[in-house]
């Protein structure tokens, strides 16, 4: 899951992405022109930085007006009253781990998957996170579901690439090329000897190879949930843009200001 962060740390970012649009009105608005028609209304970002940066700003608003009416006060990283700095030697408060519980649900994970990797990842359905996300997707369990597919496609590949006999082989002569005379082959190697042998092996150049290609297969195969994953996005994409559209921003024209 990507982080939550405070809504005006992310904002700077938003702001200069977005044509000064900020989704709480935490700073002066531009009127932008563009997918939304209408006086205030936001032009959707076209990079994926943009639109990911609007959905994520536009979660975190969700969430923290969710904490919020728990009476609970919202804290980010970049609020240092309260870090609690090293957790082995500092142990979280009693209202940080009411915090954490009104964030991501308490009990066990109602939704799991499974991957190709063997890798298990799990999330709640409680919880202000959760709850932003259905407000955004939709369905939550299915964004989840899709999400966590999606954000492994290239572990999936690289998985593959480890069963191929060629790789298989390439990495028996590095290991080979990697390990001292005198002795066993270190856990990491010095960074000149690993990318030497991975020259004289062949492997850097399999790997070249092979990656590119057993991606471009697991995409194909994952094909179904690539296509849920952009229709998903897109619905969340369009509902942040309504949640600009929905509240009291003041949009003031800015000299020289320009649509983004």
């Amino acid at each position: 899951m990507r982080p939550l962060r405070a809504l005006c740390a992310t904002a700077p970012a938003v702001l200069a992405l977005l044509g000064a649009l900020a989704l709480t009105g935490c700073a002066t608005t531009t009127e932008t022109t563009g997918a939304t028609a209408g006086r205030g209304a936001l032009a959707l970002p076209t990079t994926e930085r943009g639109k990911d940066a609007l959905i994520d700003t536009a979660q975190q608003v969700l969430v923290d007006q969710c904490l919020t009416r728990q009476g609970l006060t919202p804290r980010h990283p970049s609020d240092k009253r309260h870090s609690s700095g090293d957790p082995n030697r500092h142990p979280v408060p009693a209202d940080d781990r009411a915090l954490q519980a009104a964030l991501f649900g308490r009990g066990r994970p109602e939704l799991s998957v499974t991957l190709a990797t063997g890798y298990t990842v799990t999330a709640h359905t409680g919880g202000c996170l959760a709850a932003a996300q259905r407000e955004l997707y939709g369905d939550q369990a299915r964004w989840f579901r899709t999400r966590v597919v999606v954000n492994n496609l290239r572990a999936e590949a690289q998985q593959r690439m480890r069963r191929d006999p060629d790789y298989r082989a390439a990495t028996a002569r590095w290991a080979r090329c990697a390990t001292p005379a005198n002795g066993p082959r270190p856990q990491r190697p010095d960074t000149a000897v690993s990318a030497r042998c991975a020259r004289q092996s062949g492997l850097a150049r399999l790997r070249a190879r092979l990656e590119p290609a057993l991606l471009a297969r697991v995409r194909a195969d994952r094909r179904d949930q690539l296509t849920t994953y952009e229709q998903l996005r897109t619905r969340a994409l369009h509902r942040a843009a309504a949640l600009y559209a929905e509240r009291t921003v003041p949009v003031t024209r800015e000299k020289g200001s320009t649509s983004s």
